[in-house]
């Protein structure tokens, strides 16, 4: 039988598709912009009806409809990373977390630690030879995809054909639903940065080399900084993720992933984030190589490319070094990610420039301001980086590293990048803490 006849006899609609789904079993929702959102209202749907089942994600932008309160006791969300849309639902207790590095996250489905049954994924039109893209989302469904029993996917018209180690054929779906609706768009920042992001990004410029090859994190800093590198020769990109700021810099000739001591002329990732510029900018696109999150994050992978720089966030860092960047306090926020699978990939690499960025100061919504350079961590809080994989620090005041420095000089260099009317408090907790 061939490929074409086999995908017309599987084609089924959302409502149709999900009654495969029974009470107690675990599906992998793929997530980023490649939520499959006609499957997820079908399943919402279809809940009232069916018990205990457990949905496994990292992070998904979309309506958090899935988890409602009235989805409890019939839908329940296993996050390895929260996202805005789950936040409150995993903060009330409604939703479950599990802290994984993203490095990992794939192989609790292969290895057999999280049992699939279903996978709800996300995919483009098959090509002549019936291999449907994973598109905008690769990292992390192509693995959960393989390890599922049942496989439903949204075949949609209008997502991107991405290349690499991408594809999947129609063989492997047991279920399809011909969908088509623009894949959603995510802005890396909110227009123009602010003053603080600026002065960061070019801090954060000034340290990276020519023939470097970069990590971005999500957020407005690591946009910021693509900005200021129109004057570096040859650099290249190995990251878990990438936005529209990368298009500017290729067209210009700045980053032709040339000078990469692995994937040469190559711009390697597991996902997109971004607008629709960027989803027509992927599509066949043969720069880009798409890889499952298992080898993109894998630090010993990380650190093959020479003049590694990794660029991720932080929502506090003590004196010591050690970087909290999932929760405030005890209250889970967001996840690891991939920031310490990069931050030790680059701390390996020769000449590798490993980077955490914060502005120097926060202010809350009822007006109080906050130093995230402090004394000690919050209680509870999470360390994310441990103080032995830290080097340097950018705040808008500058750059601490912090390689092979003592505490004393650590905290030195922190209290120097800190926004001046937390100096003094923190030069006297410092004392207190006999750093000093």
């Amino acid at each position: 039988m061939d490929w074409k006849t086999r995908y017309k006899e599987r084609i089924l609609s959302a409502d149709e598709a999900v009654e495969v789904v029974e009470s107690g079993n675990r599906l992998f929702l793929t997530g980023n912009v490649s939520v499959p959102y006609k499957m997820l209202d079908a399943l919402v749907r279809r809940a009232p009806k069916l018990k205990d089942v457990e949905i496994v994600q990292a992070l998904t932008v979309g309506a958090p409809a899935y988890v409602g309160p009235e989805m409890e006791g019939h839908l329940r969300v296993n996050t390895m990373f929260i996202s805005g849309n789950i936040r409150s639902a995993v903060q009330s207790g409604r939703a479950d977390f599990t802290p994984v590095l993203l490095s990992e996250f794939p192989l609790l489905f292969k290895n057999g630690h999280l049992p699939l049954d279903v996978a709800l994924i996300h995919v483009s039109l098959p090509d002549e030879h019936g291999f449907c893209s994973l598109g905008v989302e690769v990292g992390l469904t192509k693995t959960a995809a393989e390890s599922a029993k049942i496989i439903i996917a949204e075949v949609n018209e209008q997502m991107p054909r991405t290349l690499g180690d991408a594809f999947i054929h129609v063989s492997r779906i047991n279920h399809i639903v011909p969908v088509d609706y623009p894949i959603a768009e995510m802005s890396m920042s909110d227009g123009k940065p602010s003053p603080e992001i600026e002065k960061m990004a070019t801090y954060i410029a000034d340290l990276i080399p020519n023939g470097a090859t970069m990590q971005m994190g999500i957020g407005a800093v690591p946009d910021a900084v693509l900005k200021h590198l129109y004057d570096k020769k040859d650099l290249g990109v190995h990251t878990e993720l990438f936005s529209d700021g990368v298009i500017d810099l290729v067209e210009a000739g700045v980053l032709t992933n040339a000078a990469k001591t692995l994937h040469e002329g190559k711009i390697l990732s597991g996902f997109v984030l971004g607008s629709k510029r960027l989803y027509e900018w992927v599509h066949d696109n043969p720069i880009i190589e798409m890889r499952r999150t298992e080898y993109v994050n894998d630090p010993f992978i990380i650190a093959q490319n020479e003049k590694m720089v990794a660029i991720n966030s932080a929502i506090e860092v003590d004196l010591t070094g050690q970087v909290c960047a999932d929760s405030i306090g005890p209250k889970l926020y967001s996840g690891v990610g991939g920031q310490l699978d990069f931050i030790y990939g680059a701390s390996r690499s020769k000449g590798g420039v490993p980077i955490i960025a914060l502005p120097s100061d926060t202010t809350t919504r009822t007006g109080k301001r906050f130093s995230r350079i402090v004394g000690m961590l919050k209680h509870g809080a999470g360390v994310v980086t441990t103080r032995n994989h830290i080097r340097y620090v950018v705040t808008e005041y500058g750059v601490a590293d912090l390689y092979g420095k003592t505490i004393r000089e650590r905290s030195q260099a922190l209290i120097g990048i800190a926004h001046p009317d937390f100096r003094s408090d923190l030069m006297k907790q410092a004392r207190a803490l006999n750093y000093f």
